[in-house]
This record gives C-alpha cells, sequence and structure tokens, in this order.
C-alpha cells in the first residue's frame, strides 16, 4: 500500500496572503482553538477563530471477504444523537497513518485486513479547522473482538455492500467524512468486481 498521490499536497501555500497581526490561544489542551487578528490583502483587519493546522484522523471502510461492509452506530454528544459512520479514529502522536488505521479497525470493530487502499485525503472543515483527514479502503477483513475505550459507545453493524451504498445514496448516512470516504471508495469497489 503507498499513500494516495493528493497527500502529499495537503501542505501550507508557500505564499501567504493574510498577513498574521496577533495571536491568542482560546482554549487550550487537545482541541486547541485559536484567534488571530490578521490583515487580508485588500488591507481589512478581522478577527478569526479556528483550530490549529495539525491534528490529523484516519477514517476506514472495511470490506470483508464475503463482500460485506462493515459499518458503526455511535453515539454523538453534540449532537445528542446515534448516527452511522465509517471507523475512524485520531492519529496519535509518532504514530503513521496506516498504522493508526489499522489500530483504529482493530479497537472499533474488532477488525484486520488482508489489504489497504488509501483513498484521497481531505479537509473536513477549511473554514474554521486545520484538521486533515486520510481514509482508507480495508479490503478482506476478519471480524474478532472489539476494543472500545471507555468513552465508546459504538455499535458494530455489518451489512452487504450494496446496502451500505443504498444508505448513502438515499441520504441516510449523515456524517460527511464517513460520506466522503464512501464516495472515494466506489469506483476502487466497482473496478474490483465487488459493486
Amino acid at each position: 500500500m503507498t499513500d494516495h498521490p493528493n497527500w502529499t499536497s495537503l501542505i501550507e501555500d508557500e505564499v501567504q496572503p493574510w498577513e498574521t497581526l496577533e495571536s491568542r490561544e482560546l482554549v487550550g489542551g487537545f482541541r486547541r482553538v485559536f484567534e488571530d487578528r490578521v490583515r487580508l490583502p485588500n488591507g481589512v483587519e478581522t478577527a478569526y477563530q479556528y483550530r490549529p493546522r495539525g491534528p490529523r484522523a484516519v477514517f476506514v471502510l472495511p470490506i470483508t471477504a464475503q463482500g460485506e461492509a462493515v459499518l458503526i452506530r455511535q453515539f454523538r454528544y453534540p449532537l445528542r444523537a446515534t448516527v452511522t459512520e465509517v471507523v475512524a479514529g485520531g492519529v496519535e502522536r509518532g504514530e503513521d497513518l496506516l498504522g493508526a488505521a489499522q489500530r483504529e479497525l482493530r479497537e472499533e470493530v474488532g477488525g484486520v485486513a488482508a489489504e489497504w487502499v488509501a483513498l484521497p485525503g481531505f479537509y473536513p472543515q477549511p473554514s474554521i479547522s486545520g484538521v486533515i483527514f486520510y481514509p482508507f479502503l480495508a479490503l478482506g477483513v476478519t471480524l474478532g473482538d472489539m476494543h472500545h475505550e471507555d468513552t465508546e459507545t459504538i455499535e458494530r453493524v455489518v451489512v452487504p455492500l450494496a446496502e451500505a451504498y443504498r444508505r448513502l445514496d438515499a441520504g441516510e448516512i449523515l456524517d460527511g467524512s464517513s460520506s466522503l470516504t464512501l464516495w472515494h471508495a466506489r469506483a476502487v469497489l466497482a473496478g474490483r468486481g465487488l459493486l
């Protein structure tokens, strides 16, 4: 498995059109938030709140050897709702992307994949966050015991691959990052005759 060709382009521009005049941290810790005073090219000055560039996460669409998609249903506190998603999680300090994807697959659905395919990376909310997401397709997945964190409320959902895509097309998968991961995986799955 190699990285997707667009992963190397997910970097800062060499020339920055906005001038940072002042920066202060509003929220510390894991999910830092900054407010910068910036000057735009037209001379206008404004305050801008954002999460800085740096945090990364992986997203995994697991497909079993039987051609089933492995999704999860997870309670999301900000929504006060349980939503359908693909496997996902943060990349820990010093961890490579594939290692993070393999770890999350094991933890969230008890899975181990025979093959990994890197999908295009993306910025989930570039207007307010510098977070970068790296999706994968995991093929030939075998399922075993799940190892959830104490703070996770996750249900493993195994459905025929066609059903997963019916749910996507019907607008039943409301998590944007999961939807984009499924969308990018579709061409690979169709090319292999799985969809």
